[in-house]
């Protein structure tokens, strides 16, 4: 990473914000879908509880993956935030808004029994290979 990518990368960062260990902050360009869903729920596993954040044409990667964990009997839905962010557009030299949301989930009931039945499957197959 070039030191200017950096500068700007840390230039960009909310401070005010404070990190949280247990958001994850999805881009529809930088992973696969799936990749967010397996974070999200190792995030829960460690924190009874994940916060899915995105901007602009990412809400809906958001939404989908929030789906994917309740649709499953992972996640229930805790809180849904919306709000709008001023962002600099370095291209014309002006801010601009940008829509935002952040949904909170917290543990299924079943998520352990869950994630535990799914180890299982992955032990039993790994175990015929």
């Amino acid at each position: 990473m070039a030191m200017e990518e950096i500068t700007d990368a840390v230039g960009s960062l909310n401070i005010s914000d404070g990190h949280k260990k247990n958001r994850i902050q999805v881009s529809n360009t930088k992973k696969p879908l799936f990749f967010y869903v397996n974070l999200a729920k190792r995030y829960m596993q460690q924190h009874n509880e994940v916060e899915l954040s995105a901007l602009g044409m990412a809400i809906a990667t958001v939404v989908t993956i929030a789906e994917i964990l309740k649709n499953n009997g992972l996640a229930v839905e805790k809180k849904i935030t919306t709000s709008t962010v001023d962002m600099k557009d370095e291209s014309r030299g002006r801010s601009i808004q940008k829509a935002k949301i952040e949904i909170l989930l917290g543990k299924s009931e079943k998520f352990d029994e869950l994630m535990a039945a799914a180890a299982e499957e992955r032990d039993a197959a790994n175990a015929e290979e």
